[in-house]
């Protein structure tokens, strides 16, 4: 079965300009350099890497927020990025999206009834006017909400019922597709676990696939099926959630695995921190070759020269793995990193 959504060297850079009345471009803030993914119909894949690395702004062009530079994002086989006007409204109905921060996103002057069904205010065909106020009690009694929470407003709720709220509101139009950027992020650890909880019910009970982005690597094992490792505006190791976590090729990966914290004492003893030297280079002035090679403790004189690509390592395209998955590396090897009680 061909995949519902496929992303196609995805490119984000933003201008920098110089002068006021003449403006003359002087560079450009790479944010997302060339970003390759599928995501199959139920699926979740899980786009992890640290802040700054470009997860958001795929997110964005994904729901049409941003427009990309250059690449594709096919849905279905149809480019979003081509479209405008009419179809891009009709097609946008599958894909929604919820919101990292459940303070900002929902509008304080509007009640709940009116921010739930405002999107059929956009989309009328989906639902007709005398039905919208039935639509939004039953989206909230889905999302574990009193019904008859309607008429308040977002400060009368806590962080957790507001994220609710939000995904009521990104299932309003019953989309195939849920881009959800950092959901658990802002909220206390045993919220996140509940909201983690309600996303894998909702994906059964609505046949929904997700792409799942956040930076905190336990939440994306517990939900992901497929894990990208994002760095610097690209992809650079992909693979099923074990391959991922149990057998890291990539030496980035590798370091953000070993910084997860560990509850058993024991296995913290056991276990080996990577510390990476020196900071995120700039979007705006990315190394050349390789662009982790600045942090990178495997870095030889080939990294500087050429850009490796995201592949199988050649030195396991003939062994029987789970660390055979593709990985950006020029010297990419497999590397246990404890775990949790492992």
């Amino acid at each position: 079965m061909p995949p519902i959504l496929e992303v196609r060297g995805l490119v984000k850079h933003y201008p920098l300009t110089r002068g006021v009345l003449f403006k003359k471009r002087i560079g450009a803030v790479k944010a997302v350099d060339g970003v390759d993914f599928e995501l199959a119909a139920g699926e979740t894949l899980g786009i992890v890497g640290e802040s700054g690395c470009g997860k958001s702004t795929v997110a964005k062009m994904l729901v049409g927020l941003e427009r990309p530079t250059a690449g594709q994002i096919l849905y279905k086989g149809e480019d979003l990025a081509a479209l405008s006007g009419r179809a891009l409204k009709a097609v946008r109905r599958n894909i929604q999206m919820v919101f990292q921060d459940p303070y900002t996103s929902l509008n304080p002057r509007m009640t709940v009834g009116d921010i739930i069904g405002e999107p059929y205010e956009i989309h009328p065909e989906v639902a007709p006017k005398g039905d919208r106020r039935r639509r939004v009690r039953e989206l909230l009694d889905v999302v574990g909400l009193n019904p008859e929470y309607i008429n308040r407003y977002p400060h009368q709720f806590s962080g957790g019922q507001r994220q609710r709220i939000g995904i009521a509101r990104g299932l309003a139009l019953r989309p195939e597709i849920i881009v959800a950027d950092e959901p658990v992020s802002a909220l206390d650890v045993s919220v996140q676990a509940q909201v983690v909880n309600l996303l894998e019910r909702l994906q059964g009970e609505f046949g929904l696939s997700y792409v799942f982005i956040a930076h905190d690597l336990s939440v994306v094992r517990h939900i992901a099926d497929r894990v990208g490792v994002m760095y610097l505006g690209r992809i650079v190791e992909t693979g099923t959630d074990a391959e991922i976590y149990d057998h890291p090729t990539h030496p980035y990966t590798q370091a953000l695995l070993s910084a997860v914290p560990v509850p058993d004492p024991d296995a913290r003893e056991r276990r080996e921190r990577i510390l990476l030297t020196g900071d995120v280079p700039s979007p705006t002035n990315i190394p050349s070759g390789c662009r982790f090679r600045t942090r990178c403790w495997k870095a030889r004189e080939r990294c500087a020269l050429e850009v490796p690509a995201l592949a199988v390592p050649a030195a396991l395209h003939d062994v029987a793995t789970p660390a055979r998955h593709r990985s950006a590396c020029h010297f990419a090897d497999e590397k246990h990193i404890v775990l949790g009680g492992a």
